[in-house]
């Protein structure tokens, strides 16, 4: 059995209890930026909702991160807040600049790769089962 590892955050038990959830990026997005890039890592990311099927996670990558070809078994939702990403979805190549969103239907294929120090909000929906 692996040793138990210090969390950087509450536990999101905790963190999504109330009712109400104000949550200002711009103040999420500077404290995630100071964290350490953990491993081989890239990017930093932390969840900012999660409720049943809904995630909302915001990613701060550093230029030349990737997040490897990957599946959701729900509707995602990506909005690039600063920065360039690049985003292959099904063969098909999508520049992404601040201000827009790109919207996948579930269980389409897709990766993503910074082109540049950027910023991007997530939203899953994930599909009842």
């Amino acid at each position: 059995m692996s040793e138990p590892t210090e969390r950087l955050r509450e536990h999101p038990d905790n963190r999504f209890a109330a009712g109400q959830h104000l949550i200002d990026i711009h103040q999420v997005a500077q404290r995630l930026s100071a964290e350490p890039l953990q491993g081989k890592r890239m990017h930093r990311q932390e969840t900012i909702y999660k409720h049943s099927s809904a995630t909302i996670a915001l990613f701060i990558f550093e230029q030349g991160a990737n997040l490897p070809e990957h599946v959701a078994e729900g509707v995602v939702s990506v909005q690039v807040l600063q920065g360039k990403l690049r985003m292959n979805v099904q063969g098909q190549s999508n520049e992404l600049s601040a201000g827009q969103i790109l919207v996948l239907a579930p269980g389409v294929k897709h990766d993503a790769s910074a082109l540049e120090p950027s910023q991007m909000l997530l939203t899953v929906c994930l599909q009842a089962r």
